[in-house]
């Protein structure tokens, strides 16, 4: 690593190495040269003048790439395609001339970015399957911990934490559907030409339109791809960057969200995220033990979401067949969306692997606001009880009333059931009972048992490679 020189956070902080690995130069001008092969090698295969010999030749040099020619080409050249296909050419001086035959740049460039994504969207695939997995956990285990509800930020009919934990994980869950459908959907540009209409490859196969269609589909099948998109201008559709960058940016929304509801958490000291032995929460403040885990994978998930705009607007201004504009932002835009969305899915396995989750912080605040939840239950016990409904609805209206004032101007504990249990009204009511949670979490255990086996087992059973291997070498 240059210390001398800017260097992305993203690859030296944040992202696995796997991922990239993947956008790299190496991964990207490797995969150049199989596409360049895989050309050659059709070609042969369909009786045009490029011999078996010289594609071997290209084949024993895919990997042996020399950045440092290529990079002076391009100081010449002015282009970067141009460039890589003179620094092969000097590494294969029988097959050099057959380099490229027929094709425009973006029979590389593009098709290589489809390679990188579908690769990509495996390997978030993966994580996204794995942060499903320990989260729909979490949720079983604490299935039927109660605690209280929030609408609005502010207290609701109780839930359980469990329940809660199924909020996040079927986010997650309808993500990994988006991603399944992108990867299920992508296909290769393919073999098409300048601007799209392969007249070059035509005139090359002596007009045999046929043999045009077989040579896409050949190279199309060299490099893993049964389809290819039906029709294209110089590049592919750059909707096609969108909808996946939309993918990614859903993931990024998910996270965010859990992210953002566990910073609220931590704050009222319900649940907190793993703090290290020696980790420091600032500076100045000893004490501190921030949420800074679920900051970041906040800071990142809100980067990658911003990003996917960037992607809209590059396919809604493409000209005609193609305009370069789109070249220097998708340099950016996509490798850094997934990079973030990476090192997003390692930040949230990590998260729930260590969560740490405080019962008796959760109860005192669920007991502080169940007497004004339980009212609804004292007021039809009163009605059952011969009492008159308005009536009784008055009088727990004005004891509310003066129990939130001693709460709120005097800090004083919340005292309303002792005033019901003194009102003559609810003299046969047995109030004190009402105030167990588990009476008013309807079926939260229930529905966390329903998801995790309904929606997250057909994942952990149809995923199952994925699930092992951990977050240990992982940047956290």
């Amino acid at each position: 690593m240059s210390h001398d020189v800017y260097e992305s956070p993203l690859n030296s902080r944040y992202a696995s190495k796997e991922m990239s690995a993947l956008w790299s130069d190496q991964a990207k001008h490797s995969t150049w040269r199989r596409i360049w092969v895989a050309l050659a090698e059709a070609q042969n295969e369909l009786g045009l003048d490029v011999t078996k010999a010289q594609v071997e030749e290209l084949r024993a040099n895919v990997d042996n790439i020399d950045f440092n020619v290529a990079a002076k080409y391009e100081l010449e050249l002015r282009h970067d395609v141009m460039a890589h296909v003179h620094a092969f050419r000097d590494q294969c001086p029988t097959a050099g001339g057959i380099i490229h035959l027929g094709a425009t740049s973006c029979e590389v460039t593009d098709n290589t970015e489809l390679i990188q994504m579908r690769q990509a969207l495996h390997l978030i695939r993966r994580r996204l399957v794995q942060v499903i997995d320990v989260l729909a956990a979490f949720a079983s285990k604490y299935r039927d911990l109660p605690c209280l509800g929030m609408t609005h930020l502010q207290p609701a009919q109780p839930t359980t934490v469990g329940k809660r934990a199924t909020l996040w994980c079927y986010d997650l869950v309808l993500d990994l559907e988006e991603i399944e459908h992108r990867i299920d959907q992508l296909k290769f540009r393919g073999i098409k030409g300048t601007t799209g209409t392969q007249a070059t490859f035509l005139q090359l196969l002596g007009g045999d339109h046929a043999r045009v269609s077989e040579l896409e589909k050949r190279v199309s099948a060299k490099l893993g791809f049964e389809a290819v998109y039906p029709v294209t201008g110089q590049t592919y559709s750059r909707k096609v960057d969108a909808q996946v960058l939309a993918a990614l940016s859903g993931i990024g929304q998910s996270a965010h969200k859990m992210g953002s509801d566990m910073r609220i958490l931590q704050s009222r000291k319900e649940l907190e995220e793993p703090f290290e032995t020696k980790q420091i929460g600032s500076s100045a403040m000893a004490y501190k033990r921030n949420p800074m885990r679920a900051e970041r994978m906040c800071a990142l998930s809100r980067f990658a979401m911003h990003l996917a705009g960037s992607a809209d607007d590059t396919a809604a201004v493409q000209w005609m067949e193609r305009t370069l504009d789109d070249s220097a932002n998708r340099r950016l835009v996509i490798p850094q969306a997934f990079l973030a969305i990476d090192a997003t899915l390692i930040l949230y396995r990590n998260i729930v692997d260590g969560m740490v989750v405080y019962p008796e912080v959760i109860g005192r605040h669920l007991a502080e606001e169940l007497p004004f939840m339980a009212t609804e239950e004292i007021l039809m016990a009163g009605v059952q009880q011969g009492g008159d409904r308005q009536e009784l609805h008055e009088r727990i209206r004005v004891h509310s009333q003066a129990a939130a004032r001693e709460v709120k101007e005097f800090g004083r504990p919340n005292d309303l059931i002792q005033r019901l249990q003194e009102d003559s009204g609810f003299v046969k009511v047995d109030v004190g009972a009402t105030l167990d949670a588990r009476r008013y979490i309807g079926r939260a255990p229930q529905q966390v048992d329903d998801f995790v086996e309904d929606f997250v087992e057909p994942v952990r059973k149809k995923y199952v490679g994925d699930l092992r291997g951990a977050t240990e070498g992982l940047r956290v």
